[in-house]
């Protein structure tokens, strides 16, 4: 009998590393987390604890395959803090793949790398980076998209869209508590429409990740649900069926963007960085139109395995739970 498949995944204390190494338990790989903090239920069949900034231990045992999937997963945090927890952490799980002679390395990365502040449709992998990020997490992914090609030109690195789902700790906790206060503004577009946007459900981009590693695909790889949402609809859905009231502030897309401008300002400048309630990165996210062209996924991949309604259910039942922090 032949032993299984190691692989070792970053970051499963988090919503995406933890879901990942609990999928990739459930299809017979034997997972080692790697974290600062214990990793979530299930999802390592051993763990390491550390803090990916600094190098990892010499002693740190080989695995056949390296998922890199830890980051600091915030819109808004210190410019040094993005670099130790991004661009030093691939820099440092890089150095234990050539060390250690891994046959496999993908890095998860974000769709954030192509953003701009504006509306942008049918993105591919080939679309060009804008030539400023949009924000200091996606300068970054860049950065460490740009080491990862560079040191491992056969690494895969995987674009997922806006991750929702059971166990989400950034996308709809920053909508439901700014919600729960009162302080969920309903941004205006000039043209009067809703934007629209792909998002990708959890269960389907950890199917990816684990389809694409096995197949062996390298290059870069967007992930989404293949089905574009309308945003305003979407967040009113959300918003109803977990007994939220509905947005009674608003804002023309113009004052809203004015208003990030001057808190992200007074974050930086007069209160140590502390997240701002708004930030231009998250007026865009709500009210610029993001959609992707996934014919690449779909002809390597297949279609994904569930729909963005069975996804948005999952996440309501989660949340309904009490499961949610």
């Amino acid at each position: 009998m032949s032993r299984p498949i190691s692989v070792l995944v970053t970051g499963t204390s988090g919503f995406l590393g933890g879901a990942l190494g609990r999928h990739l338990r459930a299809a017979g790989y034997l997972v080692t987390g790697m974290s600062r903090r214990e990793p979530r239920e299930n999802a390592a069949d051993r763990y390491i604890q550390h803090d990916l900034s600094t190098p990892l231990p010499l002693d740190t045992p080989r695995h056949d395959f390296i998922i890199h999937a830890a980051a600091l997963a915030s819109p808004w945090a210190k410019p040094e803090h993005y670099n130790a927890h991004i661009v030093e952490a691939t820099h440092n799980v890089l150095d234990y793949a050539e060390h250690s002679g891994a046959d496999r390395f993908v890095l998860i990365s974000t769709t954030a790398v192509f953003y701009s502040l504006g509306d942008q449709f049918d993105i591919t992998e080939e679309t060009p980076f804008p030539e400023s990020p949009v924000n200091g997490y996606a300068k970054a992914k860049r950065e460490a998209e740009n080491l990862v090609s560079s040191r491992l030109p056969n690494a895969l690195i995987i674009r997922p869209r806006a991750i929702y789902g059971p166990g989400d700790t950034v996308l709809f906790p920053r909508i439901l508590k700014a919600a729960a206060c009162g302080m969920l503004p309903q941004i205006l577009r000039p043209d009067g429409t809703s934007a629209k946007a792909d998002m990708v459900y959890i269960g389907n981009l950890v199917y990816a990740i684990e389809k694409a590693m096995f197949l062996g695909i390298s290059g870069s790889l967007n992930v989404t649900d293949a089905c574009t949402l309308d945003t305003l609809a979407l967040l009113t859905d959300v918003l109803t069926r977990l007994g939220y009231r509905p947005p009674r502030i608003r804002l023309t897309l113009d004052h809203a963007m004015r208003l990030a401008t001057i808190a992200e300002w007074a974050s930086s400048h007069l209160f140590g960085w502390h997240e701002p309630p708004i930030t231009r990165f998250g007026v865009s996210s709500v009210a610029h139109t993001k959609t992707f062209n996934v014919k690449k996924m779909l002809d390597l991949l297949g279609p994904p395995p569930f729909t963005p309604e069975q996804g948005i259910s999952a996440f309501v039942d989660w949340h309904r739970s009490g499961a949610m922090p």
